[in-house]
């Protein structure tokens, strides 16, 4: 009787298979950010406290009643049928209604994220640039970018392929429009 050979996994699944097996110290936390594993340590007092300033902005002053939840991670299928992008934002927004979260795994798929929120930490090019272009391809309707090395605030929207079609750009302490659902101009002024 012969063996049987075993064909070797792609690439793909073998990186997927060890990201998901991967365990972080307490506070860090792992991405697997188009084919590369990134690792980040705790956030700052100040980088928290930008994520602050934007939620209690979109839970008091949005036109529709919006949940969040705060590192969670979201599986963008985007990579086919082994997805290769497994990305935690600072915030994830969805419509009350949706109860997107309640019955969410570890990681959860994007359907019905109507928001997202990144602000810039110890690698700013990967919220800049990749993490961008991972919730373009997975169509995440609009996507806020707070920079703080720059000291601007940017919404992109309209996903298109690998980037999103519009931005707009303000400076911190001017105010930035969000569109439909939150339809309201998020204040800026404390961010300065």
């Amino acid at each position: 009787m012969t063996a049987m050979a075993h064909e070797p996994l792609p690439q793909e699944e073998v990186l997927l298979e060890g990201f998901l097996a991967l365990r972080t110290p307490e506070g860090f936390r792992a991405e697997l950010i188009e084919g590369e594993i990134v690792v980040t340590p705790p956030p700052d007092g100040d980088h928290e406290k930008y994520i602050s300033r934007v939620v209690r902005q979109v839970i008091k002053r949005s036109r529709t009643d919006m949940d969040f939840s705060g590192n969670k991670g979201l599986r963008l299928a985007s990579g086919g049928a082994c997805p290769k992008n497994h990305v935690i934002p600072d915030v994830t927004f969805g419509p009350l209604g949706l109860d997107l979260f309640a019955a969410a795994e570890s990681w959860m798929p994007c359907a019905g994220v109507a928001m997202v929120l990144e602000v810039t930490s110890t690698k700013p090019e990967a919220d800049r640039e990749t993490k961008r272009r991972c919730y373009a391809r997975e169509g995440i309707p609009l996507y806020l970018l707070v920079d703080r090395e720059t000291a601007m605030v940017t919404l992109f929207n309209e996903p298109e392929r690998d980037d999103y079609l519009r931005s707009l750009k303000r400076s911190f302490g001017d105010p930035l429009p969000l569109p439909e659902p939150f339809a309201f101009d998020l204040d800026t002024a404390d961010f300065i």
